[in-house]
């Protein structure tokens, strides 16, 4: 009588072999892993011209009427100095750049149009300075109420206190803030700018143009250890009156919690 196959070996041998997966050949493809692809630069220039246009409709023909201009004058040029072809070659590429800076500068303000009068607006316009400011992602003083806020940005005039929110409403704020940071910072100039359309306020869109208009007052290094004192001693008992802020050095066994 034959021996009948034992249905614990069986199943435990079906099931190792299901397990084994099949080794690539030595000239087989490896399967393609699905990756999200950027858009390409022309498609992010489409959409920036689309919504330009949506919320700027005056925006092609300014475009058009730049690129036109300067391949005017870049031919007019060449015909001067009878090398037209060259003029019209150098006419396009620049006329192409000009209109590009003309749909730039018609974005920003746009993009500026849109967010106005939302919360975080003046935050949004302090993510457009350059290098050279130290700029706080979150508000360092908020009304939960009111959803009035102020935000905080380091560079070389010192340091600026941006509010959002009527100026009634925020001033306690901004004036709570900038007397904690006198007591940290003696030495160093606070700047107070209130965003928005009201009397006495900037514009969102001015913003970051004020603050770099401001006159520079300390340097790159300065900056630097402006911004560490403020993280260091921010939340901590203000230092007495007299120090410099530039030569004092922190705690470190309270900084490590000892």
């Amino acid at each position: 009588m034959a021996n009948s196959p034992d249905p614990r070996t069986s199943s435990s041998s079906a099931s190792g072999s299901s397990a084994v997966t099949p080794k690539r050949g030595l000239f087989s493809r490896k399967a393609k892993v699905a990756t999200a692809k950027k858009p390409s630069r022309l498609k992010q220039i489409g959409e920036v011209f689309q919504m330009t246009r949506r919320n700027d409709p005056m925006v092609p023909w300014l475009m058009l009427l730049a690129f036109l201009g300067v391949v005017a004058v870049s031919l007019l040029v060449g015909f001067l100095m009878e090398n037209w072809i060259t003029g019209l070659i150098i006419g396009i590429a620049l006329g192409v750049l000009a209109a590009t800076f003309i749909l730039s500068r018609r974005a920003e303000r746009a993009a500026f149009a849109q967010i106005e009068n939302q919360p975080g607006a003046a935050g949004a316009a302090l993510g457009t300075l350059k290098r050279g400011w130290i700029v706080e992602e979150q508000p360092v003083a908020v009304n939960p109420r009111t959803q009035d806020v102020v935000f905080r940005a380091i560079g070389r005039p010192g340091v600026v206190l941006v509010s959002e929110g009527p100026t009634s409403r925020v001033k306690p704020l901004v004036d709570a803030e900038r007397k904690r940071l006198a007591r940290i910072l003696p030495n160093v100039t606070i700047h107070v700018i209130e965003s928005g359309r009201g009397e006495g306020q900037v514009p969102i869109s001015q913003v970051a143009k004020k603050m770099n208009k401001l006159n520079k007052e300390l340097t790159k290094i300065e900056v630097s250890a402006v911004s560490k004192r403020i993280s260091s001693l921010g939340s901590r008992l203000p230092i007495p009156k007299g120090i410099d802020p530039y030569k004092a050095r922190p705690d470190r066994k309270a900084a490590r919690g000892r």
